[in-house]
């Protein structure tokens, strides 16, 4: 191995993330957003996204707020608010990190800052409105990433292009939802 190598296996974990449409494959940032990743990779070792899915995808044709966003959201689904399977933690915002929400960007779903639990999201494209500063949020202080996908991006965009349709009561989510939903695998991974 070259030092170079070695400097970003240690800096990051890999995770793989098995679905019927295929596999894709995302590091994880674990030195430049430490609360973040090691939280995701809590509920990964824990065994808590058993029956994980994604369950939205966000993309122009569905937009009932014109954000002109593209991604997929997964995790525990969206009970997880009323009963978190662990303690919410603290925001890790892009300002904090220096990430930003790129092409590929694994990032942390939330309601309100230092909220976020087991949701999280992918980004399709460069989407500097979910960074810290921008509008989106009420707050400002935008969404946390903690890590980026790696291999398997087509995945990722069959995954956005399924049907969705109007299961959900949540208001934002009415045209968004995946029907179905698509389980998920997710497990660490190392690569040689």
């Amino acid at each position: 191995m070259n030092d170079a190598h070695d400097a970003r296996t240690a800096a990051c974990t890999y995770v793989a993330f098995d679905t019927a449409l295929g596999r894709f494959i995302a590091e994880i940032y674990l030195q430049r957003a430490p609360l973040t990743a090691a939280n995701f990779l809590n509920y990964i070792r824990r065994g808590l996204y058993k029956d994980a899915t994604f369950y939205r995808a966000t993309r122009p044709d569905n937009d009932v707020h014109s954000y002109n966003i593209c991604v997929i959201q997964g995790g525990m689904g969206l009970a997880f608010e009323e009963a978190p399977a662990l303690p919410p933690i603290a925001h890790e915002s892009t300002a904090m990190t220096g990430l930003r929400h790129v092409d590929g960007a694994l990032s942390m779903a939330r309601w309100a800052v230092s909220t976020a639990g087991s949701e999280f999201f992918i980004v399709l494209g460069d989407t500097p409105a979910l960074d810290h500063g921008n509008e989106l949020n009420p707050d400002r202080q935008g969404y946390a990433v903690f890590g980026r996908v790696i291999r398997g991006m087509e995945v990722v965009r069959l995954i956005n292009a399924s049907s969705t349709g109007t299961t959900s009561d949540i208001e934002y989510m009415k045209r968004q939802a995946l029907v179905p939903p698509i389980a998920v695998r997710v497990s660490t991974q190392s690569f040689d």
